[in-house]
């Protein structure tokens, strides 16, 4: 069944409205019963008897429930479900089905299926079935409402099986932009960071994408595309002196596709900064300086990131070593209106340089920031001022 164009309609919030059933069903004569008493209890029905009907009605109309049959011409009723939960997080979906299996009980679960019903269904529990679906999914459009009325809506979107959909989108849409990373002697672009981009909507920057793949377990996923359009990002650079800082959630570390030989970064290693976002401790993972020497023994650098917020402390250092340490840009911003970070940034400096380890100051976005930077002996600069995220790299930069 193919995906349709048009998004589906939000269902009105008004619950003095007649509820809409969309009841999907290629018997004729069970769905004609079905269809009587459903409206007798008060719901306006809509029967489509097979998935493309279903699909044109979901693009054309608003639904509070959608009650399917799972084997139907054109599309099986889990299609249906998946494209249901592509366009609308909150409408309850229950399938019913004369050959339950295993396998499809699985799918509708997985998909956010509220029942899976088995054929014959007494009338009396279908009725009760579909109206308990419809204060549940009244329920769920209550909450997404009071969400978003308290500016929480980014982060909470939705049941498993929709944040599922709307990640696969995000993922599928992914793309890497461009910025650059200065030199501060040189004052030449001496690498880039890879920072992500996503066409997904619901996920709109990427902190959201990120927190979409910690609830659904799929952070290695994640970190094995982002890799991959990293690799590919070489063939871009105007220079083959110029590395990339691609960024790693922590644990990426336990991923084998990371040290794997055929990797698709592990052509490129040597130029490769592996930026650690610490968004968990890293003392919740095993055996990880073991891991940070592989990855130098295949060739790669470790970047820690955000020195100054968050995790990275004192552990960081001890297991991962960084050759790369970036200092927060919270510590950067205003900094020459604040004695106190100019302390702090330059004791972190002289610290980090004892240790052989390069420091970037990132978020630098005003002539001000950069010159207080510059005169505390940063080694390499990053920030709007000197080079907003592009799609292709730059060849200088702004300033």
């Amino acid at each position: 069944m193919e995906h349709p164009t048009k998004s589906l309609r939000s269902i009105p919030g008004d619950q003095t409205l007649t509820p809409r059933l969309l009841l999907v069903e290629d018997e004729a004569s069970l769905a004609r019963v079905i269809s009587r008493v459903l409206t007798q209890a008060g719901f306006d029905v809509t029967h489509a008897p097979d998935g493309a009907v279903a699909s044109e009605a979901l693009t054309t109309k608003s639904f509070d429930v959608v009650l399917s049959d799972i084997t139907l011409p054109g599309a099986t009723g889990v299609d249906l479900l998946r494209l249901v939960r592509v366009y609308d997080l909150d409408v309850p979906v229950i399938l019913m089905t004369g050959n339950p299996t295993i396998e499809t009980a699985t799918q509708a679960v997985e998909l956010g299926a509220l029942q899976y019903l088995a054929k014959p269904v007494p009338l009396d529990q279908l009725q009760a079935a579909v109206g308990r679906a419809l204060t549940l999914g009244q329920l769920a459009r209550a909450k997404r409402e009071a969400l978003a009325t308290v500016n929480e809506g980014s982060r909470h979107i939705g049941d498993r099986a929709g944040l599922s959909v709307r990640f696969d989108r995000a993922v599928e849409s992914l793309r890497l932009a461009f910025q650059p990373i200065i030199d501060a002697r040189q004052r030449k672009i001496v690498a880039y960071e890879m920072l992500l981009r996503s066409s997904e909507p619901s996920l709109p920057d990427p902190g959201a994408v990120l927190d979409a793949a910690e609830r659904l377990d799929a952070v290695h996923h994640l970190g094995r595309q982002i890799r991959l359009l990293a690799a590919r990002a070489f063939r871009l650079l105007p220079s083959p002196d110029i590395s990339l800082f691609v960024n790693l959630h922590a644990h990426e570390l336990t991923d084998p596709e990371l040290y794997a030989g055929d990797a698709p970064l592990g052509e490129y290693a040597r130029r490769v900064v592996l930026e650690i976002t610490e968004r968990a401790s890293l003392e919740s993972l095993s055996d990880i300086p073991s891991r940070a020497r592989r990855l130098r023994d295949l060739g790669y650098r470790i970047a820690v990131d955000d020195l100054g917020a968050g995790y990275a402390g004192l552990t960081t250092f001890t297991t991962l070593e960084p050759e790369v340490v970036k200092l927060d840009m919270s510590l950067v911003r205003n900094i020459g209106q604040s004695a106190t970070k100019q302390r702090v940034v330059q004791s972190m400096i002289r610290l980090c340089r004892e240790m052989s380890m390069r420091v970037v100051a990132e978020g630098i976005e005003t002539r001000e920031e950069l010159a207080c930077i510059g005169d505390l002996g940063c080694d390499l600069l990053q920030g709007y001022y000197l080079g907003k995220p592009a799609d292709s790299p730059a060849a200088t930069p702004l300033v």
